[in-house]
């Protein structure tokens, strides 16, 4: 699987962004899609995910971290292999860099993309 990320750059605070995420390959064991991203000193952290799960593991459901909810909104086009982070209100604080991540059976990365907001 190869997921390339996209939609990075500069804002000013308050504006907004959106990040996309293309995908290749077998996405046949992923059970979870989600956008996660590092502040400098700081250790990766998830932001938002979508759970892929059937009807006996609750279906499909999203979750956001609480510093983006409200703000972020996940969401994938299946036909395009595409998942997106719609980023609204941005703080200074969302300064960092973003990445787009298939989880299951393996774990598979992009390459990151860089948001900046002054």
């Amino acid at each position: 699987v190869q997921l390339v990320e996209s939609g990075g750059g500069s804002v000013q605070a308050g504006g907004s962004l959106l990040l996309s995420c293309a995908a290749s390959g077998n996405t046949y064991s992923t059970n979870c899609m989600g956008w996660f991203r590092q502040f400098p000193g700081k250790e990766r952290e998830g932001v938002a995910a979508i759970f892929l799960g059937g009807p006996f593991l609750g279906g499909r459901r999203s979750f956001y971290s609480d510093s983006v909810k409200g703000r972020f909104t996940m969401s994938q086009d299946n036909a395009k292999n595409m998942q997106y982070l719609q980023l609204n209100s941005l703080e200074t604080e969302d300064t960092g860099m973003y990445w787009c991540a298939a989880l299951g059976s393996a774990n598979y990365w992009g390459q990151g993309t860089q948001v900046t907001v002054s």
